[in-house]
């Protein structure tokens, strides 16, 4: 398992900062006017976070509304279409995990249940993010008692080790399918390089160096063709990286290839 917990570690320290610049880039502009109904004078940053949560809310819940009109072909002040038969039912309550905590939704129903939510599930407890929180710190070293703490104390939020083992296992399923894929036939060009990387390993900050191979298709797109941890960079574990990328996929060892 340590070495999964590695793997997840590199693939998100690479790309974290990344990451934050395209999702502040993304980040919509909030009209005035909507800013100014949550706004009644100066706030805590209690109450800003509150009023974020409310936000939140409410757009899970229009969203799910906007998801049910497209569905059932007809806005809610509209009439409904002659042929149509299905129609609105009233909703459902539901409390969900999001990275701000537990928050209490409203999903919309359908007469005769064939409406399928997409940005909330059926059955769903989790909302996007709150499972990546559980990822990260599990790459960044804590044991599953120390994750569950730390949930219950930043979201007041209790989770089994089972719910947490289950998280991590399923990104480490993506890992080892990402390990098993097979490469082109031919690369053009593969550049190569290691990284000196600090990686926790068993509560203690090590330096570890990173192998990286990338390859240049024959269109001109780039795909990293793998990545190898190893204490130290050195000509003997870079021969063996040479023969790893040689072996065809599917000979390899998930321990071996990465």
């Amino acid at each position: 398992m340590k070495v999964g917990r590695d793997r997840i570690s590199v693939f998100q320290d690479r790309h974290r900062a990344k990451k934050v610049d395209r999702d502040l880039a993304k980040l919509p502009s909030i009209p005035k006017e909507l800013v100014s109904l949550f706004l009644t004078g100066p706030m805590t940053g209690e109450a800003i976070n509150e009023a974020g949560v409310a936000f939140k809310k409410a757009l899970i819940e229009a969203s799910l509304n906007a998801e049910l009109s497209h569905h059932l072909g007809y806005q809610p002040d509209a009439d409904r279409p002659e042929p149509a038969t299905n129609h609105r039912n009233g909703s459902t309550a539901k409390t969900v995990l999001t990275n701000d905590g537990k928050l209490r939704i409203e999903t919309p129903r359908d007469r005769d249940g064939s409406f399928e939510p997409l940005l909330v599930p059926k059955h769903a407890r989790r909302f996007t993010g709150f499972d990546d929180k559980i990822v990260a710190l599990y790459a960044r070293g804590l044991t599953v008692r120390e994750i569950q703490g730390y949930l219950v104390e930043t979201y007041g939020t209790e989770v089994s080790p089972d719910f947490i083992s289950t998280v991590t296992d399923g990104v480490l399923a993506e890992v080892t399918a990402w390990q098993s894929r097979p490469l082109e036939p031919v690369y053009p060009v593969v550049f190569f390089d290691a990284l000196r990387v600090k990686i926790r390993e068993d509560a203690v900050v090590r330096n570890k160096a990173v192998y990286l191979a990338l390859g240049v298709r024959r269109d001109g797109s780039r795909e990293i063709l793998g990545i190898w941890i190893e204490n130290t960079e050195g000509a003997k574990f870079w021969m063996k990286v040479f023969n790893d990328l040689k072996t065809p996929r599917r000979q390899r060892h998930t321990d071996r290839g990465h």
